[in-house]
């Protein structure tokens, strides 16, 4: 399995921060933000990796992360110009990807907890076309938001709605095949004029999507509130001796 990690975007919620760095360099506690996403693919035990970068200070991305090395990874990077939504940027990823099945994670998204290699094997292994992993929020008007039959089976996505017909979201981090690219040439931009995720997921209900349940704490780091929420689940990991370790610093 292959890994993206999705850190473009003009992160317009969290300004003023944002006025001369890329969003993804702004700190959680103790580390970047980007180490978090990395991390979790690393935790998959997934080694090649795709950063999808844009907005300001891409060089000083690829500067902290370098080739990967030093986070046990080999990293290749693709630039998307402008802010034109989460499918658009995982098109990027189709020659890199070719054939073999794949997870994207996105850049402001933050899980503590266990790791998900049990979970990258399950949708490898299986029958499903795609998958991505809920978790229940108390604002998921802020999402995309599932709705759920009277069997518990995700049967749509609709993002971010004024009248949530549930209180579960899919959390950034999406298990995909190749077949996801044809779909992905088929989507028309939303009022956002973005190519958005919960319409590609779309395409795999009710019967083809992956759904569990996310076990861990859970959070994105794209509003300020939301930011200072991640840095204190990180510090309150951390005292727990349960937040990964840094990597070295990148050799010359």
């Amino acid at each position: 399995m292959k890994g993206l990690v999705l850190a473009g975007g003009t992160a317009t919620r969290l300004f003023p921060l944002t006025i001369v760095t890329n969003k993804h360099l702004l700190p959680i506690y103790d580390r970047p933000m980007i180490y978090y996403p990395i991390a979790t693919l690393a935790g998959m035990g997934i080694r090649e990796v795709m950063v999808i970068v844009g907005g300001k200070s891409v060089g000083d991305v690829v500067e902290l992360l370098a080739d990967g090395e030093h986070f046990g990874l080999d990293l290749t990077y693709r630039y998307q110009r402008g802010a034109l939504g989460i499918a658009h940027a995982i098109g990027l990823a189709r020659d890199f990807v070719g054939d073999d099945a794949f997870c994207c994670v996105l850049g402001d998204n933050v899980l503590l907890g266990p790791e998900l290699a049990h979970a990258a094997r399950e949708f490898e292994s299986g029958p499903w076309g795609a998958g991505t992993l809920l978790y229940k929020v108390p604002d998921p008007e802020r999402f995309g938001v599932a709705e759920l039959d009277p069997a518990g089976k995700v049967v749509a996505f609709e993002e971010k709605p004024k009248h949530p017909k549930s209180d579960l979201i899919p959390i950034g981090v999406y298990f995909l095949r190749q077949s996801a690219f044809g779909f992905i040439d088929r989507l028309q931009p939303s009022t956002r004029k973005e190519l958005e995720i919960t319409d590609l997921l779309n395409f795999y209900l009710p019967n083809d999507l992956y759904a569990p349940l996310y076990e861990g704490q859970w959070t994105d780091a794209g509003t300020v509130t939301s930011l200072i929420r991640a840095a204190e689940l990180a510090e309150q990991e951390s005292r727990a001796g349960r937040l990964f370790a840094p990597p070295a610093r990148p050799t010359s």
